[in-house]
Parts: structure tokens; C-alpha cells; sequence
């Protein structure tokens, strides 16, 4: 393979050369100057109610170009259609990425190997509409008789954050039926949730496309032996589904083969909410909200697919974040939602972005010379001002950020959405413009404080600004506007992928510590002993001689 190097190609060359020569001294406060800097950076999508303001942002037009430049030099809009199409982009794995197919809500074929996936597709979210619709109607029952009042999810990664993010996010919308969540393979989590639940009324949601993920297998026996102990192993049948590709393995464990809902392998674990690991959206909010999940990602998928480089919010989200990763030394990136729907949001975002872009090997199969994905991070708004935000405006990082409102609530209750929203923009504004030194000499002169005590105050209260941001803001959060939330940040991760020359959908470094914690179990369990360092070996030793 050639040894492509990226930091020298032009377009990188330009923006390099843009930075030191014309940029890294310039701030905020100058560059609005420019009256209409707004109108010129930011994008307004009426027909989904989404505002996209980048203005706030260490850039001018000259900048936008540049980076425009290198993200179609890096062929974008090429990997795009070769995505969208079933071409098999994840090289590493021999695998097409098609959680788009999933929401492809026009119908129009989409070959994988020369066949259509989208009758499967259809077939499948036909039946967990019919499974929701019996299951939140009643005529699904438990063992005894007695309507299922609670489903718990049983997986983790992106049969987890998935769709725990999704239903937090839509919990306004829930009416008949409870979900809980349950991954971690510490006991205390599912021993906790089952605390609350009445096994008569409860049914699990097994899910793991292999059907071995250890934490999601173990949490599905200690659930199964909870149902078993309560009645026979005949209610399993009752009381479980599983989301899966092992037919086998599903029935070994009790659950028949018309409980299991399919998902493929062209559907990567953390762009997985769009497919039957959706069901306990489903579930939560009746089938038609999940279906408008879907439109509303479609609707950003065809913004992505169609809309020019210059005015695609995905686009120009991954430039911006491809300009503070590499050329401003951001090594980090938060997400900050002011909506305590969103609160799962960021982790999230986590997986998707980390996951798919905290790689070191380029398409050339060479170590790369520059940084990849940077660390997200973040909380909901205001919570966050009352921790980390300190950092962010005075601290010694530079943290590009992303601010998510809506500009109505889903239940107005006196005045809290106002004092909410009211933070938002004063927190963009405060981390852009700052306080200059004149102006808090100024602040504290009207306090009538001593010039004593304004020297010693003075520099403690200046706050440099020129720290950028984007502002997401939302007409309403509601099942369609954040299956398009989802999309905007999914394709966002693709580009700068694309950008970068890795591979966004496999997820190598997943497994080395999945191989070594089954070795070490054995010897947790005394049942071998094998040789590791004398660290290891060490803490193995005492765990083992203090356990119970």
C-alpha cells in the first residue's frame, strides 16, 4: 500500500499555513465586527425546525473555504455514496454500513451482495410493530395471565446507550409501560432492578447480536433464574425475547425462534438504535413515535446525501471540530445539552464518536502523524455551569464546544424554560467575548471597592473569551427532531473519519481486554493459573485470598 501522508497535502498545507500566518492570533470580540458574520455562518432548516449557528467559531471566510477545500479533497460526498449504497467501506471487518437502510424510509432498494436488504428490513420492523402493539395493548401477557407492565433491556455498548439515550430523551411520550436498562455485569445492577419489579408483569429484552457478549449473557441468566424460581423454566417463554443473529444460542437459552427479533451485520453496535435493538423504544412510546425516529434521521440522511458541502450541517460540524483537533490542539470536544431529556445524550455520543474514531491506522495501513478523535465529553445545562464550565471559561484547556437548546419545552411550567435558555446564550456569549481587563477594572470601580482591592481582583476576574462554540437550537424536541439530532452527530463522526483516512465502523481495541478478562476469570474462580505481570499477578493474589 502507498504511504499517504495527509499533513502533506496541499489543502492541509493551506490551512496549516491560513492558521499561523493569518489566524491563531486573531479573537472573537474582532471577527464580529463583521455585522452580518451571523447571516454568513449559520444554517436554518425550516421544514425540521433546526437552527445551526457556527458564527462563534475562530474562523473567517477565507477559513470556511479552506476547510470546505480539504473536506472535499478528502472525498466526502465519494464515501457518502458508497455508504449509502452497500459498498463494503468497513474494509477491515468485509462489511457494508447500512444503519441508513434502516430508516430508509422511500423504500428504494439498497444491495448488499447483490441483494436487495430492505424487504428483510421492512419484514422485521413489521414485526415489532405487531409485537409493541400486542405487548402495550395486553394481548401479550405473562406467564399467570397478568398484563406486562415492565420491560428491562438486557445488553450494553449500543444495545444499551442507545436506546436508554432515546427513551430518556422521549420519556414525556411514555404512557402504559416502564423500561429499565441493565448492563453492567456487576450484580448491583440488575439485583437493584429487579428489586422493583413483580416477575408476573415483567419481560426482558435480551440483546447481543452473537448472543455471547459475557456481560449481557450473565445478566440474562441471573434474570432468567429470577423468572425460573418464581415459576418453571416454561415461562421463559413469556417473559423473554432476545434481539440476535444466534438462532442457536437464543434457543439453547429458552427463547423460541418467533421471540427473536434479527439484526445484521452491516448494522454496527453503536448506529444499532435504528433496528429491532430499538424494540424497548418501541415498547416505551408505541411504534408510530419510533417510526417518526426514523423519518426524522432519513430527513437528515437525505440533507447529508444531497445538500452542498458549503450548507451540510454534518459537513461543516466535522470540519470545525477537524480544525480545533488539528491544528488548535484541542484534544477534547463537549457536548453540552440544555435539556435534562438529553441528560444520557453525551454519553452517547461517547461511543459513537470515540468508538468509531479513536483509531491510530490509516487506509494505507501506516500509523498516522496527527491526532484522530478527540475525547467527548459533557453534561446537561445548567448542571454543568455549577461544575466543569470554570474550566472552560478560565482554565488553561481550549475546549471547543456544542451547545443543544430548543427553543420550546415539551411542558411549559412557569418560567423555568425562559431562566434555562437564558443561560444558553449567555454561556455562548461569555465563552466567546469574555471580559476584557478594562471592563472589569470598570465592574468592580462600581462597586465601590478600594484600588487595593481591584489590583488584587483584577486579574482573577478577566475572562480571555475567544473560546468557540456551536449553538444547535431546536423548535421542539419531539421523536422526529432527534432521530435528526442523531443523524446530524452520526454523520458528523463519518466525515471526520472520512477526513482523518481511518475506519469509523470497526472497533478493534474493544477486544484485547475482553480476551484477557476471560483468561483471568478462571483464575478468579481458582479453576488455572496463568503468567502475568507482577502487578497482575499480585492483585489476582490478594482478591483471591481476601474473597468471600
Amino acid at each position: 500500500m502507498s504511504n499517504f501522508e495527509l499533513k502533506n497535502t496541499p489543502t492541509w498545507q493551506n490551512l496549516e499555513k491560513h492558521y499561523i500566518e493569518e489566524i491563531q492570533n486573531v479573537h472573537l470580540r474582532d471577527l464580529f465586527k463583521d455585522e452580518s458574520r451571523f447571516n454568513e455562518f449559520s444554517v436554518y432548516d425550516n421544514n425540521i425546525g433546526i437552527t445551526f449557528d457556527y458564527s462563534k467559531n475562530i474562523i473567517n471566510s477565507k477559513t470556511f473555504k479552506l476547510l470546505i477545500d480539504f473536506a472535499k479533497a478528502a472525498k466526502i460526498n465519494e464515501y457518502t455514496k458508497k455508504m449509502f449504497s452497500g459498498e463494503k467501506i468497513n474494509w477491515t471487518e468485509k462489511r457494508a454500513v447500512l444503519h441508513t437502510a434502516l430508516r430508509n424510509r422511500s423504500n428504494n432498494p439498497i444491495y448488499v451482495d447483490g441483494k436487495d436488504v430492505m424487504p428483510q428490513i421492512n419484514a422485521v420492523l413489521s414485526k415489532m410493530e405487531k409485537f409493541t402493539n400486542d405487548l402495550r395493548s395486553g394481548k401479550r401477557s405473562g406467564f399467570t395471565g397478568k398484563k406486562i407492565t415492565d420491560v428491562v433491556n438486557i445488553g450494553i455498548g449500543g444495545s444499551d446507550l442507545g436506546p436508554k439515550m432515546v427513551c430518556e430523551a422521549l420519556k414525556h411520550y411514555s404512557d402504559t409501560i416502564n423500561v429499565y436498562f441493565v448492563s453492567n455485569i456487576d450484580e448491583a445492577d440488575i439485583d437493584e432492578t429487579l428489586k422493583k419489579l413483580n416477575p408476573e408483569t415483567t419481560l426482558f429484552i435480551v440483546a447481543s447480536k452473537t448472543f455471547t457478549t459475557l456481560e449481557t449473557v450473565t445478566n440474562a441468566l441471573t434474570a432468567r433464574q429470577w423468572i425460573g424460581e418464581r415459576f418453571t423454566d416454561n415461562a421463559v417463554a413469556n417473559h423473554f425475547v432476545a434481539l440476535s443473529t444466534n438462532i442457536k444460542k437464543v434457543k439453547e437459552f429458552g427463547i423460541s425462534e418467533n421471540n427473536v427479533f434479527e439484526f445484521w451485520d452491516f448494522v454496527g453496535g453503536r448506529y444499532s438504535l435504528w433496528s429491532a435493538i430499538g424494540l424497548s423504544i418501541c415498547c416505551y412510546v408505541g411504534f408510530e413515535k419510533f417510526k417518526e425516529l426514523l423519518e426524522g434521521a432519513y430527513y437528515i440522511d437525505q440533507h447529508f446525501l444531497n445538500t452542498p458541502y458549503e450548507k451540510n450541517i454534518p459537513i461543516i460540524m466535522a470540519v470545525l471540530g477537524f480544525w480545533y483537533n488539528n491544528f488548535f490542539n484541542a484534544s477534547t470536544y463537549a457536548v453540552l445539552p440544555y435539556s435534562q431529556y438529553l441528560h444520557r445524550f453525551t454519553a452517547y455520543l461517547q461511543q459513537g464518536d470515540m468508538e468509531s474514531n479513536g483509531k491510530i491506522i490509516n487506509f494505507e495501513n501506516n500509523r498516522v502523524d496527527y491526532k484522530t478523535g478527540p475525547i467527548i465529553w459533557g453534561e446537561p445545562g445548567t448542571n454543568g455551569q455549577h461544575s466543569f464550565y470554570q474550566l472552560i471559561h478560565q482554565g488553561t484547556r481550549f475546549i471547543p464546544c456544542d451547545f443543544i437548546g430548543f427553543v420550546n419545552p415539551v411542558k411549559k411550567i412557569s418560567d423555568h424554560h425562559e431562566k434555562l435558555m437564558a443561560n444558553f446564550f449567555a454561556q455562548t456569549e461569555a465563552l466567546a467575548f469574555g471580559l476584557t481587563k478594562e471592563q472589569v477594572v470598570e465592574n468592580l470601580k462600581k462597586t465601590g471597592l478600594s484600588q487595593e482591592d481591584i489590583k488584587v481582583l483584577t486579574n482573577h476576574k478577566i475572562f480571555e473569551g475567544n473560546r468557540p462554540t456551536n449553538s444547535i437550537l431546536i423548535n421542539n424536541l419531539t421523536p422526529k427532531t432527534l432521530g435528526a439530532l442523531i443523524a446530524l452527530y452520526e454523520h458528523k463522526i463519518f466525515s471526520q473519519g472520512i477526513m482523518w483516512r481511518i475506519n469509523s465502523f470497526d472497533q478493534w481495541g474493544v477486544e484485547l481486554g475482553k480476551v484477557l478478562a476471560n483468561i483471568i476469570l478462571s483464575e478468579l474462580k481458582n479453576e488455572s493459573e496463568n503468567s502475568h505481570d507482577s502487578s497482575t499477578k499480585n492483585l489476582i493474589k490478594i482478591f483471591n485470598a481476601n474473597k468471600k
